[in-house]
């Protein structure tokens, strides 16, 4: 719920007859459609809408007239409350992932207490907003009918449970599945790449390994008798209380042990000393201040150190990392404070997150989703140019994409953490140095300060866009 789109429907918000997401006059706007006008009611009517408010798992939205929906056959048009930031499932940690299970199982739970069921399980109806997994779909719900069985159930399965499940027993990175998979990870798959060890899981044996039998079972079925039995299966109340039960014991068994990495400990093992880190810090801070900013991305953010100086400022930012054992540390820490505006990612800078989906505009690129006011790269430059091997003029065009300021810190070849990489590689990077990035830079970016940090040979640059670069 970004302002990245201009007026009209967005991309994403065409699957669903109920209504979908639109922009009018730059207001992020939803058509409800006249079948879902009874479900809305009874929303509302039920409580259900005033309690998930209360309890922060749904985007709260208001009424806006009618006349602005952009399509016959509106009954109403909600205002929700913006999402600065869209996030994707592909780009969460695990336990940002294993979070969004649950407060779907709780979201769940509370709609049958109110005598409605989530018609929609989707990881992607789920956003982190002031530091917590929220519903923003308020269209995913509808009446509960006795005896009916959970019609999300197996959405469910494939977005949180299946991949959580690989995550946890084989590879945290095997949560990228969601990536090319984006409606889900099939459960079939998932059920071969576990272990066999987790057939001795009850809950894993049930939703993952049964569940893909029964599924492939009924897809190799051709009888239209045993089609129609699937269909009108009967599942009380009682049960469907026992199978999210079952989901929510089997979601929190799950654990991921984040482990010492490279970049996981990275301020554990640096050339920096105290006082040095200190007055970067510091300088980093007094750079923001001449940004006014309000969203920041800290590219290369590691465990979120120098994101925090913008965070703790009130600006809402973006850490994205490509080592998910930083990235999970950094969420682990976001949730122990109580941190509103810091958003930890996965991302591989070199290969980020692609526009996805129907013709490509369902989900958005990392890039579509800015420009951010103020982009941080960090001890990064040195990974881009020498270890992938990017040049310097590549850098600053993406960059120029990416925000309207840049806080950059340039590390030398004379530099520990560059000698390093050096030493198993020829050294092919002649325009690599302090006057070779000025250069580069120059065409898109100003110089607005840039200062020698103390106690090391690195330099910090604050860079603002030209104007007319990507305007």
């Amino acid at each position: 719920m970004t302002n990245s789109h201009p007026d009209g429907v967005l991309p994403a918000s065409f699957r669903d007859p109920s209504g979908f997401l639109f922009r009018h006059q730059g207001r992020l706007l939803r058509q409800v459609n006249a079948r879902y006008a009874d479900d809305l009611a009874l929303l509302h009517d039920s409580g259900l809408y005033d309690v998930l408010i209360a309890k922060e798992l749904l985007i709260p939205h208001t009424d806006a007239p009618v006349d602005t929906a952009p399509t016959p056959g509106a009954v109403r048009v909600l205002a929700p409350e913006l999402v600065p930031f869209i996030s994707y499932p592909y780009e969460w940690s695990f336990t940002q992932l294993k979070d969004a299970a649950l407060a779907t199982l709780r979201i769940q739970r509370l709609a049958l207490k109110h005598g409605m069921s989530l018609k929609d399980a989707s990881a992607y109806n789920i956003q982190f907003h002031n530091g917590r997994p929220v519903l923003i779909d308020s269209l995913s719900f509808t009446a509960y009918r006795t005896d009916e069985p959970w019609v999300a159930y197996r959405q469910f399965c494939q977005h949180f449970l299946a991949p959580l499940a690989l995550m946890a027993h084989r590879d945290v990175r095997l949560g990228s599945l969601l990536r090319t998979n984006i409606d889900g990870v099939p459960l079939d798959l998932a059920a071969r790449l576990l272990p066999w060890r987790t057939r001795f899981n009850p809950g894993l044996m049930m939703h993952i390994h049964l569940h893909a039998r029964s599924q492939q079972k009924h897809a190799d079925s051709h009888d239209e008798g045993n089609s129609a039995k699937a269909k009108t299966t009967k599942v009380t109340r009682k049960a469907l209380d026992g199978i999210l039960d079952s989901l929510r014991g089997a979601v929190r068994k799950l654990r991921w042990q984040p482990g010492g990495t490279e970049w996981g400990d990275y301020y554990e093992d640096t050339n920096y000393t105290d006082t040095s880190l200190q007055e970067k810090r510091d300088m980093v801070a007094g750079f923001l201040d001449q940004t006014e900013s309000k969203l920041v991305w800290d590219v290369g953010a590691n465990n979120g150190y120098f994101s925090r100086v913008a965070s703790e400022k009130g600006i809402l930012t973006v850490a994205s990392d490509i080592d998910p054992t930083a990235v999970e540390k950094n969420w682990l820490a976001c949730r122990r404070g109580a941190e509103p505006h810091l958003l930890p990612l996965v991302m591989d800078l070199t290969n980020p997150s692609p526009g996805l989906g129907w013709a490509h505009t369902e989900r958005d690129s990392f890039l579509s989703r800015g420009p951010a006011d103020t982009v941080i790269a960090l001890a990064l430059i040195h990974h881009l140019a020498i270890s992938n091997n990017v040049p310097l003029s590549r850098l600053a065009e993406f960059f120029a994409q990416a925000g309207k300021h840049l806080i950059l810190e340039f590390v030398p070849k004379n530099d520990s953490q560059v000698k390093r990489l050096l030493a198993s590689r020829e050294d092919v990077f002649p325009d690599y140095h302090l006057e070779g990035v000025e250069a580069a830079f120059g065409d898109l970016f100003e110089v607005k300060e840039k200062a020698r940090i103390a106690g090391s040979e690195r330099t910090l640059f604050l860079f603002k866009r030209r104007a007319g670069v990507n305007e």
